[in-house]
């Protein structure tokens, strides 16, 4: 009997998922097999638009992802990243998604409900998948975490800066530095 994969259970619970109705305005992701639905709320999209709108002044449109599946190591992680940077000439998987091993920036904008995913599972998972540079903002600290080097599924450099301050991506495949001048506290 062949054993079921990580991408099979995660292809049929999203498959389950796509055909219920959902209100607008809410996201899917799955976290340790477990499926959260925060809410987008419109500082969050803000922010996110924010990092977007600095991102595209370097990178093609067709590079940047949002609230697109990618599957990452640990048990049944596809997550639905806020924002993500793809390497050049990443291809899409049969479900409309990326592979992890291409992923090469990830930004997320906290969610009070969701925030343990983002600072834990998450960060580990992205730490794991060898993404260069990972950023969480979170609105209701009012700071930039930006986590770096990953190794043996963490990251090695974390700098905190408060909103106002730039978050220096330079030494990372990014190469650019994106200013928080624009982001709002909730």
């Amino acid at each position: 009997m062949a054993e079921i994969t990580n991408e099979q259970v995660l292809d049929a619970m999203f498959e389950a998922l796509e055909r219920e109705p959902f209100l607008e305005g809410y996201k899917i992701e799955i976290v340790e097999g477990a499926v959260y639905m925060p809410p987008q709320r419109a500082n969050h999209w803000d922010i996110i638009a924010g990092i977007y709108d600095q991102l595209r002044t370097k990178y093609p449109r067709r590079r940047l992802l949002s609230d697109v599946r990618i599957d990452y190591p640990g048990d049944l992680n596809a997550f639905c990243s806020d924002l993500a940077l793809v390497a050049e000439g990443a291809k899409g998987t049969k479900q409309g998604g990326f592979l992890c091993e291409d992923v090469e920036f990830v930004a997320e904008v906290i969610t009070r409900g969701t925030a343990q995913n983002d600072y834990g599972t998450k960060k580990a998972a992205y730490a794991t998948a060898e993404v260069a540079a990972y950023l969480i903002v979170d609105p209701y600290q009012g700071k930039a975490h930006v986590y770096t080097q990953p190794k043996g599924g963490d990251y090695v450099t974390e700098t905190v800066v408060a909103f106002g301050g730039d978050v220096d991506l330079t030494a990372t495949p990014l190469g650019i530095t994106l200013n928080t001048t624009d982001f709002s506290r909730d």
